[in-house]
C-alpha cells in the first residue's frame, strides 16, 4: 500500500476518466499527488478532495500543456507544493473521429498541440527537474496498432508519443530515470462512450480476447506498477494494456 511512500508524481489531466483513476490508485500507494487540469477547475478539486478524505495528500494546479509556459508553470508550483518531483504521466490529451476529408489545420493543430508537445515540453521539464530514479509513463493508444477510419490524426499524434519515448529512453537514463508508454484499448470513460451506438459499443467489446470494454482501474494498476521500484529495469517501452485487442 505503501510503495510510492514519500513520491511526489505530477498527473496532467487528471480531473475525469484514466487520469482520475490514476489519481487515485498512486494516491493509495503512498504518492503526493498534483492534480492537472486545463479548465474543469471544480472537477480537479472535487478529485483532491476524495484523495485528502482517504489520508492521501493532493493539489490541484491548472494549466493548458499545449502552452510551454503553463507547462514550465506546472512544474514550477509543483515543487512549490511539495519540494521535488519523482514521477510524471502524461495523461492529458484530445481525441476527435474525423475522416481525411474533414480534418482542418485547426483541428491537426489541437491534437498535436496538446497530445504531442505537451508531452514532449513535460518531459523536458521532468529532465530539468526530476530527482534521479524517477518514471515517466506517456499515454498513446491501441489503435496505433489497427486501421480504424477516422483516426489517422489521433494515432499520428500516439505514434509520435511512442517514437519520443524510445528515442527520449537513453537521455533519461543518464539520470537513472525510467521512461515507457502505455496504450490503452477501448475503455470504459465517459468521453469513449460518447457518441457510439449500441452496436458500435458491442463490436468494439468483441475485439478483445474477454469481450469487455477496459474499465479505468486495469489501466491504473498497470501505470502503478510501471512508476514503482519494481519497474526499474523497464524503459523505452509501449505497453499496449487493451485484453489482448492487438
Amino acid at each position: 500500500m505503501n510503495q510510492l511512500k514519500d513520491k511526489v508524481a505530477i498527473i496532467t489531466g487528471a480531473f475525469r476518466g484514466i487520469g482520475r483513476s490514476l489519481a487515485e490508485e498512486l494516491a493509495q500507494s503512498g504518492a503526493k499527488v498534483i492534480i492537472n487540469y486545463a479548465n474543469s477547475d471544480e472537477k480537479a478539486r472535487e478529485v483532491v478532495a476524495k484523495i485528502v478524505e482517504k489520508g492521501g495528500e493532493a493539489v490541484a494546479v491548472q494549466a493548458d500543456v499545449s502552452k510551454i509556459k503553463e507547462v514550465e508553470r506546472l512544474f514550477t508550483e509543483s515543487l512549490h507544493h511539495f519540494g521535488k518531483i519523482d514521477i510524471l504521466v502524461n495523461n492529458a490529451g484530445v481525441m476527435h473521429t474525423i475522416p481525411l476529408s474533414d480534418v482542418t489545420e485547426e483541428e491537426f493543430d489541437l491534437h498535436f498541440s496538446i497530445n504531442v508537445k505537451g508531452t514532449y515540453f513535460a518531459c523536458q521539464q521532468a529532465l530539468k527537474h526530476m530527482e534521479p530514479n524517477g518514471k515517466i509513463v506517456n499515454f498513446s493508444t491501441s489503435v496505433a496498432g489497427m486501421m480504424f477510419p477516422g483516426y489517422s490524426l489521433y494515432a499520428a499524434t500516439k505514434g509520435a508519443v511512442e517514437q519520443i519515448t524510445r528515442q527520449l529512453s537513453k537521455e533519461f537514463g543518464q539520470k537513472n530515470i525510467t521512461i515507457n508508454t502505455v496504450s490503452p484499448g477501448p475503455t470504459n470513460t465517459e468521453l469513449f462512450m460518447n457518441g457510439k451506438s449500441p452496436e458500435q459499443l458491442e463490436n468494439l467489446k468483441r475485439l478483445n480476447a474477454f469481450g469487455r470494454f477496459g474499465e479505468t482501474e486495469d489501466i491504473a494498476k498497470v501505470v502503478a506498477f510501471l512508476v514503482s521500484d519494481d519497474a526499474r529495469w523497464i524503459t523505452g517501452q509501449t505497453i499496449r494494456v487493451n485484453g489482448g485487442m492487438v
